[in-house]
């Protein structure tokens, strides 16, 4: 078993004892939520430089996928090896995969290094967290989630604006590189200022269950990713990797109940507290996906804003997500976990309301607020169930609850991005199959006609129809949106309502 070293200096703040770690393990979720925002607005600068307009989606699809497949493995080694060693590695992968990012001469040699990165993302997001858990008590994690959270907001403002400075004035091989200082100086202070008691002894390393969870998740995701977008649904690659990805994950199951130390213990997916708090996680991966990815699109192509004002829009999610964190603390101690989330989730189901109110009539403002509404409520939900999923296990099964708890966000990100993807393009393809006279011929040949109206207030019979039929496409996947929140409600029932440390 692994320990942390006990600290003298109570407090949460950045002077206590603790607060070096904390400061450290802020820097590291910076590195990804920085390179989650910088990088969409040098897109165009990385086209024009390195080619490859049609590989360009890659470059955030497959970081994503290396990012969500490894969360469960790193939450399993910081169990056995401890936090330190694996948060290492995150940092350093991460570092290397942004070193071959700026350094890329061609499309495929960086959708290659963002695989990389998202290797090390994919140990840096669960490590920040259970070593959150390992140093702060019950009382204190709300809270300091909050602060972590607040790195999100930060760099929901600061990464778009950051990307576009770097690809109009320097290079956009910058958004890369700006992360070895912010990396170097985590890594540094972690090596400092964090401590652990490791009990070594002898272990038996599950890889052909770490073989099969990652082949198989990564089949699916990238289905799930890819459906629709790079073949149909129906289509033969489509099916195989369904087939053959939920083949993996059987095989995978089978052998888990057979070794003597799982990669991925199934008891995680039969206590209820756990199953619950996962369940939310994938609700949370779900909507944040559907708000992020489509919110910009309705204010820059349905209300006409710029760029910088959509990202703005989005930008009040995590201002409420964060405020709403930090206050979790005080209300799950008075009334329980569970109740806690579950007030999250009305505020949940009130955002999505507001955004599915959203048509081409409202204003910014509107969507800004509805985006505030949700963060309040996904901060409300999302910090008392990890914290309760984190809190009914000890140190050496915490890694894995934390691991699982956001692999299940990832997979939600995932499940979003196709169900919404799919609502939108089929909404957009049923209208731009029968346009009318005024406009037909004059569209096209694709729906990528819908970058006719971002950011544009033209006002001609196309742009007209473009801008309508982009209006039906994302109020439909708003309210798919909303439809996804109200499930929140049920996964919450399935937690108990008071949690206990669970006996193995």
């Amino acid at each position: 078993m692994t320990t942390p070293a006990p600290t003298s200096v109570k407090g949460v703040g950045f002077r206590s004892e603790r607060g070096p770690v904390l400061i450290a393990v802020m820097l590291s979720t910076a590195l990804v939520a920085l390179d989650s925002t910088i990088i969409a607005t040098a897109v165009p600068s990385v086209v024009r430089d390195l080619g490859g307009f049609s590989q360009f989606p890659w470059l955030f699809s497959v970081y994503l996928l290396t990012q969500a497949v490894t969360v469960p493995l790193y939450g399993k080694f910081a169990d056995v090896l401890g936090r330190r060693p694996v948060m290492f590695f995150g940092i350093a992968a991460f570092l290397v995969g942004s070193v071959l990012c700026g350094a890329a001469w061609s499309m495929p040699v960086l959708i290659t290094a963002r695989a990389v990165q998202g290797i090390g993302a994919g140990a840096i997001q669960p490590m920040s967290m259970t070593v959150i858990g390992d140093l702060y008590t019950v009382e204190e994690r709300a809270r300091v989630q909050g602060y972590v959270a607040s790195v999100w907001g930060v760099a929901s403002v600061v990464g778009p604006t950051l990307g576009g400075v770097f690809a109009e004035y320097l290079d956009w091989r910058w958004i890369f590189f700006i992360n070895l200082p912010l990396g170097a100086i985590a890594a540094l202070m972690l090596h400092r200022n964090f401590a652990e008691r490791v009990e070594r002894k002898a272990h038996k390393v599950d890889y052909t269950g770490a073989a099969l969870l990652t082949v198989g998740c990564s089949l699916v995701i990238l289905g799930l990713l890819e459906g629709g977008v790079a073949w149909g649904w129906g289509s033969l690659p489509s099916v195989a990797i369904f087939v053959v990805g939920a083949l993996l994950l059987v095989a995978f199951v089978l052998v888990e109940k057979r070794v003597a130390e799982p990669v991925l213990p199934l008891w995680v997916f039969t206590r209820r507290v756990l199953v619950g708090g996962n369940l939310v996680a994938v609700v949370v991966g779900a909507v944040l996906m559907g708000l992020t990815s489509y919110l910009p699109t309705y204010a820059q192509g349905v209300l006409g804003a710029g760029a910088l004002v959509a990202g703005f829009a989005v930008a009040a999610l995590t201002v409420g997500w964060p405020l709403s964190a930090s206050l979790a603390g005080k209300i799950y101690l008075k009334i329980g976990f569970r109740d806690t989330a579950l007030i999250g989730s009305v505020f949940v189901i009130a955002g999505g309301v507001l955004v599915a109110m959203l048509n081409a009539s409202s204003s910014i403002w509107a969507a800004a607020f509805a985006a505030f509404v949700l963060g309040i409520g996904l901060g409300l939900s999302s910090s008392p169930t990890l914290v309760a999923v984190q809190s009914v296990v000890g140190w050496d099964r915490r890694g894995v609850v934390t691991g699982t708890n956001l692999f299940s966000r990832s997979l939600g990100s995932a499940v979003g991005a196709a169900v919404f993807g799919a609502i939108a393009n089929a909404t957009l393809a049923s209208r731009f199959a029968n346009p009318p006279a005024d406009v037909a011929g004059k569209l096209p040949p694709s729906v990528d006609a819908t970058s006719l109206v971002l950011g544009s207030h033209e006002d001609t019979p196309v742009t007209r129809f473009v801008r309508g039929a982009l209006a039906d496409a994302t109020h439909y996947v708003f309210i798919g949106l909303l439809v996804v929140a109200a499930l929140s409600v049920v996964a919450l029932l399935l937690m108990p309502r008071k949690t206990e440390q669970l006996e193995f």
